[in-house]
């Protein structure tokens, strides 16, 4: 979901290229011939796949491709953009089960791209990636096993990117990006949009806490660069044996670096969980396996432990209230938005009634069976 910091200007800058549209820029931008091409779901972006054309000077190389049109406020800012297609290109290189990032017919990892819609004229700046294999794991029953490794492949997402250098990095210091997960407070201006409601009353409890008991402890966490966003969408999985109780599955992609900014390890790691909970039919057991394959790579501190909490009600309240605020300003892309509230507020309300200490103690009870080789 590459969403720009500016909640206020969506209305303004989601891209709207048809498909013939889209199939002509791939042609004359990237040359390669298109022969199929459909829309994809996207948040303020605009994703479509692609399934190009064999001709004599492709022979080879992938067939299929993702076109990333960024809207117009993301695509002023063409460095940020430039260093996520390097940190992409980067764990790919790693091993990590990312895209290919291709190269424009002038040798660029960009193109920006204007259009005149009579009353002005718009730039967008356009990427293809290749098209990685696999389904959401929103689709399938998540298995502890799979928590476990989602968690350690966010721990050491984050430990790798520790060794990740670019001219431009510090454009991840995105200090009002409204999902940099410390600015949970700036969710206040938003909470119009939820009404005078039990939720509203809860997300105002929650920034309270969190000003509170996350803020002051920000000098304490470790810092890292965080992908941001792994969530049941961003992450593809296949399936690697079928068994009488069910198939194995093994990442196969993990998608949208749009969010990447300077954070915490525990940031990756609480906003893990609370995505991983979305599906789940025990969600709050969720929140100890993936700890525990991050804890694998990365052990928390004390203080980031106390801190888990409160980190993950902060990421249900940023999650719900934007996507409550983007509805307003894009009804018909409802569906998409509110992926996240279907089960979301649900969580969040258990969370909150349940408490603290009643929740952590599942969770850590659950990391801790890792530990004796009896994973609960």
């Amino acid at each position: 979901m590459s969403r720009g910091d500016d909640l206020q200007s969506q209305a303004l800058t989601k891209p709207a290229f048809s498909e013939t549209q889209a199939s002509a820029l791939v042609e004359s931008v990237f040359g390669l011939k298109v022969s199929k091409i459909q829309p994809l779901p996207s948040y303020d972006d605009q994703n479509f796949h692609v399934c190009i054309s064999r001709t004599k000077d492709t022979t080879d190389g992938p067939t299929e491709y993702v076109l990333k049109i960024s809207n117009t406020e993301s695509s002023k800012t063409p460095e940020l953009i430039e260093v996520q297609s390097h940190i992409i290109m980067f764990l790919r290189a790693a091993g990590f089960p990312t895209a290919s990032v291709c190269r424009t017919k002038g040798d660029n990892l960009t193109s920006l791209v204007s259009t005149d819609s009579g009353s002005e004229i718009a730039s967008y700046l356009v990427r293809l990636l290749t098209y990685l294999p696999g389904r959401p794991i929103a689709e399938i029953p998540i298995s502890p096993q799979l928590l476990y490794e989602i968690g350690r492949l966010a721990g050491k997402l984050d430990k790798t990117l520790e060794k990740f250098h670019h001219p431009k990095l510090s454009c991840l210091r995105r200090e009002n990006f409204i999902w940099n997960l410390k600015n949970v407070p700036l969710l206040e201006k938003y909470l119009y949009a939820l009404g005078q409601s039990r939720n509203r009353e809860i997300v105002t409890q929650v920034i309270q806490l969190f000003k509170g008991e996350v803020l002051t402890k920000l000098g304490d966490f470790r810092e890292c660069v965080n992908h941001g966003d792994l969530n049941d969408h961003n992450i593809l999985v296949e399936a690697i044996k079928s068994a009488p109780e069910g198939a194995t599955y093994h990442v196969s992609g993990i998608l949208d670096f749009g969010d990447m900014s300077y954070g915490y390890y525990v940031f990756e790691v609480a906003i893990t969980i609370m995505y991983m909970m979305i599906e789940s039919e025990s969600p709050l057991h969720v929140g100890g396996h993936v700890l525990a394959g991050f804890e694998s790579v990365i052990p928390l501190t004390p203080v980031e432990r106390s801190a888990l909490f409160l980190l993950v009600c902060g990421r249900f309240c940023q999650s719900l209230v934007i996507a409550a605020h983007s509805c307003h300003l894009h009804p018909e892309n409802k569906e998409y938005l509110m992926i996240t509230a279907k089960t979301g507020w649900k969580h969040l309300q258990q969370m909150f009634d349940m408490g603290q200490e009643a929740v952590e103690e599942i969770w850590f009870q659950t990391a801790r069976s890792y530990d004796s080789g009896i994973a609960m």
